[in-house]
């Protein structure tokens, strides 16, 4: 049996309206198992999980501060790989999917700027200190800002969609100098507490609570891009046929 062509299959799986057809779908569930995990997540790590002998009940900060910094540089990760996609291949879906992706990366980046300043004040006694990692943390909060900031500067989408490509890609650079500035520098930033090399350095309640708390992060994460995604699917193709008629449904 003939199979069609690989660019067919990638001009089906692409559209605009299959993407926002299936996104649907998927949202009502994505909603549900972020309010379910984040409530178990944080029953687990305020009411269970006991409290740390070295840092006290400052500790328990670390259960929003580490899924958020995780989240801050694998979506910029996720919006450089997109955006990328998008201006190499002319790509319409992937060039929305990295522009929804960006607020929600620059969101997590500040939560885990502001977590963490919220316990460097009682383990350091300062609220900031130009740490390399909290420094190079701040310089992607910057990157996404400047990401967004120049996309809506730019009239044209596809102009735009390329300038914006350009920086994400640049800027990802900066990812990996985030994962290793504790290695690399003698920073006051404590190292991982999770290795995929070596055992977790926490009780097993701990690592629950950050288990839970991370994949409720994941799924308010892919609810809020894809539901970003959607509007930004029916301001750009307005002037579609399925989205007139999906217009004319619902009025």
């Amino acid at each position: 049996m003939n199979r069609p062509p690989a660019t067919t299959r990638w001009n089906f799986l692409a559209a605009p309206s299959r993407f926002y057809r299936l996104s649907g779908r998927l949202l009502p569930g994505l909603w549900l198992l972020a309010a379910l995990l984040g409530a178990l997540g944080l029953y687990q790590a305020f009411f269970v999980a006991p409290t740390d002998a070295t840092q006290g009940e400052a500790y328990r900060i670390l259960f929003i501060h580490v899924p958020a910094a995780w989240l801050s540089m694998l979506l910029y990760l996720a919006m450089a790989f997109w955006a990328a996609i998008g201006w190499a291949y002319k790509a319409r879906m992937a060039a929305m999917l990295a522009r929804a992706i960006a607020p929600t990366g620059a969101l997590f980046t500040a939560l885990a700027l502001l977590s963490g300043a919220l316990w460097g004040q009682p383990s350091w006694g300062s609220w900031w200190v130009w740490d390399a990692r909290l420094t190079s943390e701040l310089i992607l909060l910057f990157l996404y800002l400047g990401y967004l900031v120049l996309v809506h500067a730019i009239e044209d989408p596809r102009r735009a969609d390329a300038a914006g490509a350009l920086l994400a890609l640049v800027g990802a650079v900066n990812i990996p100098i985030i994962y290793f500035s504790v290695r690399w520098w003698n920073t006051l930033h404590q190292g991982a507490s999770i290795s995929m090399t070596a055992a977790p350095r926490m009780a097993e309640t701990m690592l629950q609570a950050l288990l839970l708390t991370t994949l409720a992060c994941w799924a308010y994460a892919f609810a809020v891009i894809l539901t970003r995604a959607r509007a930004l699917i029916l301001e750009r193709e307005q002037d579609s046929a399925w989205a007139q008629a999906l217009k004319g449904s619902r009025a």
